[in-house]
């Protein structure tokens, strides 16, 4: 029998042993049938919120054989790859950029596959251009995506697109003091200032994991998360019915809060993701303003623990020059972009490369300034 592709609303309609299977033993918590179902069940991705599922799945035998996760979108939030002057540019030439579609996770600028198990990958390119064609969408974005892909996905006329973030790479420490031992001594002692604040106050931390976590422990955190949106006037991206959904999947999930307490009482939270060799930094909060408390509890916590579970990768999320100076290195990231029309691609194209040049520019003088040994540069 032929394939079928099928554009599915739901990641719940899908059978979740078939949708593991396509995984084919892929640790990611984000590509993931239970993170991404949670997501959708919880209501946090919905038509309202500008996420509607759309995601596109190969049938073979009646059998699912093939899936790519796709919304359509009517806004630019919580993607992380920032479009807006592409939608301003194209309203002013009297088109609509929304919807457009998007294949990417949601809130979750972390790199992951796009495509799992079908691997004719331009069956799936063909059919969502044609869907396009149909529902006259001018431009499908595709962000974040596994290096296998990429070929694929400039044989198909995407644009690329760079962008940055900051990792931390752990070179085979044994001890938190085996790390900073790599830093020039300056910065090291600045590490060293930080770190001293929060002990100074009494702060400890307590590590909770998929075994340790209890439905109490995503309450308080959820008056962290949502704190630091309302300090800028924002509306969360996630409810509490997701971390109530997604406590119940942690086995899949793998979540990880880093508690900071005062005596009993949590005072912050920052919350992990653990997916294969990477420890994925995603949701912090805190009820005070207290100096140094934020790197100790989003960046510091994370790397004492990945060196003490031999982690070999933590990824905190994108941008934030600050990381360069606790040891967080540069890279590139990339995003793909398909554009209907010739006159849009041609002005998105030259806008890719102008920008690929500074980017470029940028790391270069972000290598310069990492404050390690020299013998341990990059």
């Amino acid at each position: 029998m032929s394939e079928v592709f099928k554009f599915v609303d739901k990641t719940s309609s899908l059978n979740k042993l078939d949708f593991n299977k396509l995984l084919n033993n892929l640790n990611s918590p984000f590509l993931n049938y239970d993170f991404l179902s949670s997501l959708e069940l919880s209501g946090c991705v919905t038509k309202d919120t500008g996420w509607q599922p759309n995601h596109l799945t190969c049938f073979k035998n009646n059998k699912l054989d093939g899936f790519m996760p796709i919304y359509l979108k009517n806004n630019s939030h919580g993607e992380f790859v920032f479009d807006h002057s592409w939608s301003y540019a194209l309203a002013r030439a009297g088109r609509k950029y929304y919807p457009k579609l998007l294949s990417a996770i949601p809130f979750t600028p972390c790199e992951s596959k796009k495509i799992i198990g079908n691997k004719m990958h331009d069956n799936f390119f063909n059919e969502v251009i044609d869907h396009m064609a149909s529902k006259d969408i001018e431009s499908w974005h595709i962000l974040f995506p596994d290096k296998v892909l990429i070929d694929d996905l400039r044989k198909n006329n995407f644009i690329e697109r760079n962008g940055y973030k900051f990792v931390w790479k752990n070179k085979n420490y044994d001890y938190f003091e085996d790390y900073l031992n790599i830093f020039k001594s300056r910065q090291r002692k600045n590490i060293r200032s930080e770190r001293k604040k929060i002990s100074d106050l009494n702060i400890n931390f307590d590590i909770r994991d998929a075994k340790s976590l209890d439905h109490n422990d995503w309450d308080e955190f959820y008056v962290f998360y949502k704190n630091t949106y309302e300090q800028r006037l924002q509306r969360p991206y996630l409810n509490r019915e997701f971390f109530k959904m997604i406590h119940e999947r942690r086995e899949s999930i793998k979540p990880i809060i880093f508690f900071a307490k005062i005596d009993e009482k949590n005072i912050a939270g920052s919350l992990c993701f653990h997916g294969g060799d990477t420890l994925y930094g995603r949701h912090w909060g805190s009820i005070y303003n207290i100096d140094s408390l934020h790197f100790e509890c989003c960046y510091y916590q994370g790397i004492d623990y990945c060196i003490k579970n031999k982690i070999q990768n933590f990824d905190p999320g994108v941008q934030g020059e600050h990381k360069i100076r606790r040891g967080f290195e540069p890279i590139k990231t990339s995003s793909y972009h398909y554009i209907k029309e010739k006159d849009f691609n041609n002005a998105i194209n030259e806008f890719c490369n102008k920008e690929r040049k500074e980017i470029d520019i940028y790391l270069k003088a972000c290598e310069r300034y990492t404050p390690f040994k020299k013998e341990y540069k990059i």
